[in-house]
């Protein structure tokens, strides 16, 4: 997802506008996570930008975009650039220490 959104709309106040961004950014991810990875890749990774537009846009963490887009707003910018790319990945568990028998 590569778009510009609004966060001025005319008939609707500043924090309903933000809360459907919000929302919108959300669904796209859970919408993405739900594909099936190609051969080779077990996982999704995210490559996200916010900014007040492409070219000033920020790297950021996926945990990290919806803060990233409330100071956009509290900036007091027209609109906010957001980009949010999936990757695949092959994700492999961090391996557990061994046990030493003792119960705690």
């Amino acid at each position: 997802m590569k778009k510009i959104f609004p966060l001025q709309v005319s008939g609707k106040t500043g924090a309903r506008v933000l809360d459907a961004l919000k929302h919108e950014v959300r669904r796209y991810v859970q919408r993405e996570q739900r594909k099936t990875p190609p051969e080779g890749f077990n996982r999704w990774e995210f490559n996200c930008r916010v900014g007040a537009d492409a070219t000033t846009a920020a790297a950021c963490r996926l945990s990290d975009v919806i803060g990233a887009i409330e100071a956009a707003a509290r900036a007091g910018g027209a609109a906010v650039y957001v980009e949010i790319l999936a990757v695949p990945i092959l994700w492999t568990p961090p391996e557990r220490p061994e046990a030493t028998g003792r119960v705690r």
